[in-house]
């Protein structure tokens, strides 16, 4: 491990955020949240992870890595016969324990921070992580417990994690901002640990998000030099984003989903070839077979492609999987930037109010995130801090001060990006 101390400050902060405010710190929403309101933040997390229950037919126990206080335990309890958490804050656990009294079959577990050592082999059937790993300082330790997750799941068992995709900086990271983890590293830990690789989405966000199954010791070596028959079929082809049976030739919504009959059960991103007029195609998703057997493919669009009505092929093993489909590709709309939200900066359940004097502001489709512009009451707003959250969905947050001077109470909102106004905001500063 490059740092000796990491485990330990690791759990220091934790330890600390859990005693000043345990809630704000695990689903970041807004200070001294009820507990109800605290649980009801993990409703769209919820819905990233029982999608995957689909993958596997036994719910005997899953694992949570970085459990916190229980937010997604609770919930997801209902799904096994026992389901376990880790952390390395046992202030966490203790927290955990409190709020889980009433799920008999919900177990937390204090950790040493990097391994899952209480746990025997082959024990899961699920093993899950949200907003952890991008906290963790060392790739050391990130990568040690993916390991042992494949150490306690059990064969065709299925880890499910969100990583911190964002570029790497140069600077030392924190128990707050964590170690950044590539693509590549990705891809490759895959092939030399025998995972089977289905999801690969949201890469160089801070929530890229990886799926997992666990094949046997062995299965990528398995692989080399296996002959396959060509017996599957690219049924249909529509946009992955917009479900349209066109895809613009770049841009956000660059994105095409294959709908696959008789896809090789074992086939993996890792593995699976996608051309689009010859050009290689970016896969990032293997669903899981509907009951007509048809598997949904997403990919991204490659660079340089042309318009026109253009031919998309399917390869496993550099082998093809099936005869040519064709769609339409067109020339892409110009970005119209799209607000998503208006929230107070720091509590961000405060939607179009705000109690700090910060304010936060999502957009999609931002196509130069200096030509952001704000005004409160025809006042320019102080301070502006952009963040790039998707650079391919061309997503940001855009965070400022309320103008000097700003009272309590209603007041107007106006945004602009470029040339774009968009219609006024009532505000309410509480």
């Amino acid at each position: 491990m490059d740092d000796p101390n990491v485990l330990e400050r690791m759990r220091a902060d934790w330890n600390d955020r859990a005693g000043e405010d345990a809630n704000y710190f695990v689903a970041f929403g807004r200070r001294e949240q009820e507990e109800e309101e605290f649980f009801a933040t993990a409703a769209p997390v919820l819905k990233l992870l029982e999608w995957e229950l689909k993958r596997f037919p036994g719910r005997h126990a899953a694992l949570e890595i970085g459990c916190g206080p229980g937010r997604l335990m609770r919930p997801l309890a209902r799904h096994f016969q026992e389901i376990h958490g880790v952390d390395v804050s046992d202030r966490m656990i203790q927290l955990a324990r409190e709020r889980l009294r009433n799920t008999s079959n919900a177990f937390p577990h204090h950790s040493s921070g990097s391994d899952l050592k209480p746990f025997p082999g082959e024990k899961f059937d699920y093993v899950y992580s949200y907003a952890v790993f991008q906290h963790i300082p060392s790739a050391d330790v990130v990568f040690q417990y993916l390991r042992e997750a494949r150490r306690v799941l059990k064969t065709d068992g299925i880890l499910r994690c969100q990583i911190n995709g964002l570029p790497a900086t140069a600077r030392q990271y924190d128990t707050w901002s964590g170690v950044r983890i590539s693509p590549e590293q990705i891809t490759a830990f895959a092939r030399e640990h025998d995972f089977q690789l289905l999801a690969l989405e949201m890469i160089h966000t801070q929530y890229m998000w990886i799926t997992f199954r666990k094949r046997p010791a062995g299965w990528v070596r398995s692989l080399a030099g296996r002959r396959i028959e060509p017996t599957a079929a690219i049924r249909s082809l529509s946009n992955a984003l917009t479900g349209e049976a066109v895809a613009p030739v770049n841009g956000p919504l660059a994105a095409l989903s294959l709908w696959m009959k008789n896809l090789p059960e074992e086939c993996d991103l890792n593995h699976l070839t996608v051309t689009v007029d010859g050009l290689s195609a970016r896969p990032e998703y293997i669903g899981v077979p509907g009951n007509d057997g048809v598997q949904q493919v997403n990919v991204r669009l490659p660079e340089g492609l042309r318009t026109g009505i253009v031919p998309v092929e399917a390869a496993w093993l550099d082998q093809p999987l099936c005869p040519p489909a064709w769609v339409r590709i067109i020339p892409p709309g110009p970005p119209v930037a799209r607000l998503m939200g208006v929230t107070d900066g720091v509590n961000l359940l405060l939607e179009r109010r705000t109690e700090s004097g910060c304010m936060k502001v999502t957009m999609m489709e931002v196509p130069k995130a200096a030509d952001f512009r704000a005004t409160v009451d025809g006042l320019a707003v102080r301070e502006i801090d952009s963040f790039c959250v998707d650079p391919i969905l061309l997503r940001y947050e855009f965070n400022f001060l309320l103008p000097h001077g700003i009272a309590k109470g209603p007041h107007q909102l106006r945004l602009g990006v470029g040339r774009h106004d968009f219609p006024p905001l009532s505000i309410e500063v509480v």
